[in-house]
């Protein structure tokens, strides 16, 4: 009877009811939030278009900073629209394969971002440690196995934690109090243990993510020690202004990332209300500035963005 009834606790709705404690402020809220979402889908279309039509920009750097700007619209996407729903018209329904539609996109687009970062450290690696073997080693050939090696990873970290979610049944409250569908926030709803979901669901794309954050460390730590051995200053300052776009970049992704994981994970004291803005704020800042980052630091493009924005002011 159990079982025959298992989809009967599937067929209902999820309720997000936005940030709690902070309802009445929802429209107030949605005003930066609007901005900066339309700021990161111009900010990263411009990228992505640049980087489509510049053949000065076909480089594997470029590549993978058009991956990573795919990547950030579809995190932002995946959870910014309905954010605002929420915000303009008071809590929302989502049914059951939206939610875990959601919370897959949103985690594979997480763990994907992290293996992007990890390729693009690879490729500065060999761009100042070996650059008379870049254009032998990173061949058209290399990027594409290695984009598709970091998707496919990507999809079996997470795609796990898809079925984990939805073998559980939900017999009591659907309400959510979040603004999108995560993990292991959907998990607790169940009225059966989740043991397994909270530690693969915390373990395995953890320690997938912390292991890039180590190859990361790594290859930088090797990088400058390239950079300061370098005998002419001049030469110092452009390999280490190359790198600087990148770090930003890192330091805005695992930052805000590693502090909402640990938070909803181990601090029971964090108000809820902190946490959950936190976490729309990590969806949305980092893809926004993104573009901006690398606009202002790389030369490449920044100068295209210029000719593109400004044809006779760069004339």
């Amino acid at each position: 009877m159990a079982i025959s009834n298992l989809s009967s606790y599937h067929a209902g709705a999820f309720t997000l009811l936005g940030i709690p404690g902070l309802a009445e402020y929802h429209v107030w809220i949605s005003l930066p939030f609007c901005f900066i979402y339309l700021l990161a889908i111009v900010g990263n279309s411009l990228l992505l278009y640049l980087i489509a039509v510049e053949h000065s920009l076909h480089a594997p750097m470029f590549f993978f900073l058009s991956m990573l700007a795919v990547t950030d619209l579809i995190l932002s996407t995946t959870c910014v629209p309905k954010t605002l729903t929420i915000f303009w018209f008071g809590p929302q329904n989502i049914s059951f394969p939206g939610c875990l539609t959601q919370l897959f996109f949103l985690h594979y687009s997480f763990v994907l971002d992290s293996a992007i970062l990890l390729a693009m450290a690879f490729d500065r690696y060999v761009a100042i440690c070996s650059p008379l073997r870049y254009t032998t080693i990173l061949t058209p050939r290399t990027i594409a196995k290695i984009a598709v090696g970091i998707s496919f990873r990507s999809f079996c970290v997470f795609v796990p934690c898809v079925f984990l979610v939805n073998r559980l049944p939900f017999c009591g409250t659907r309400v959510i109090p979040h603004t999108y569908c995560e993990h292991i926030g959907v998990a607790r709803l169940a009225c059966a243990d989740i043991s397994i979901n909270i530690w693969y669901g915390f373990g395995v794309p953890i320690m997938t993510v912390i292991s890039d954050v180590i190859l990361i460390a790594i290859s930088y730590t090797l990088i400058l020690c390239v950079v300061f051995h370098l005998p002419s200053r001049d030469a110092r300052q452009k390999a280490l202004g190359t790198c600087g776009s990148h770090v930003c970049v890192i330091l805005m992704f695992y930052i805000p990332a590693f502090f909402s994981i640990l938070a909803h994970r181990f601090g029971h004291n964090v108000p809820q209300t902190f946490h959950i803005m936190f976490a729309n704020l990590y969806v949305i800042i980092p893809p926004a500035l993104n573009p901006v980052v690398y606009g202002v630091k790389t030369k490449q493009i920044r100068d295209k963005v210029i000719l593109l924005l400004f044809p006779k002011v760069s004339q």
